[in-house]
């Protein structure tokens, strides 16, 4: 456990004030940069600087998720999923500093209020572990569709960027269902509904 915890301070420093790192092309690198004004690219840049946080905050789930749970099938997927996430922060990092934004100044606070969701979470069982991951890749599934309507249409790169993690997040819903993921209450989705609406919402300008 002494080892586990160690580990997981290490990688919250990384996650939250290290550069993150990509093995997969960024989405789309490839196009040109848009001609935006300055307020859109601004607007542009709170929007990828909330999906940066929305990747934090999937980080330090995973992290308390897989720390608490006894089953390695479990904490294989979170892993997994882990990896993915750590990709998407990469490449909202960098799209926040093409766009000429920063990122939050309250990831750690993000961060540490996230890691404590997940270990809460997985001590109700390997069920409702999975079943919070499913609903959480919902519900950021939905988050970023609703990104994708209101970035600025020509900036194409953004765009990209959202719509593949967006099919990032559909596979980890569907693996956690795999694995056994239990129906959440829906007092508990809208409690998780309300807290990422509070966090998104302070995000965008913070």
């Amino acid at each position: 456990m002494l080892d586990q915890l160690i580990i997981g301070f290490d990688k919250a420093l990384r996650t939250v004030f290290a550069d993150a790192y990509t093995v997969r092309p960024v989405p789309g690198e490839t196009l040109p940069e848009a001609d935006m004004s300055d307020q859109e690219k601004r607007h542009a840049a709170s929007l990828m600087r909330v999906n940066h946080c929305g990747e934090i905050c999937a980080q330090a789930l995973y992290q308390g998720q897989a720390l608490m749970s006894q089953n390695e099938g479990i904490k294989k997927a979170l892993a997994g999923a882990a990896h993915e996430e750590t990709e998407h922060l990469a490449w909202t990092e960098r799209r926040i500093a093409e766009l000429g934004g920063r990122k939050s100044f309250l990831n750690p606070v993000w961060y540490s209020g996230s890691l404590a969701i997940g270990m809460l979470a997985a001590r109700f069982g390997d069920g409702v572990n999975l079943g919070f991951l499913a609903e959480t890749e919902r519900q950021v599934e939905a988050h970023l569709d609703s990104h994708l309507g209101r970035l600025p249409e020509q900036d194409l790169r953004s765009r990209e960027i959202v719509t593949q993690m967006k099919v990032d997040e559909v596979a980890h819903a569907d693996t956690a269902v795999r694995l056994g993921a239990v129906e959440l209450p829906t007092p508990v989705k809208a409690a998780m509904k309300a807290t990422s609406k509070l966090m998104t919402g302070v995000a965008y300008w913070l």
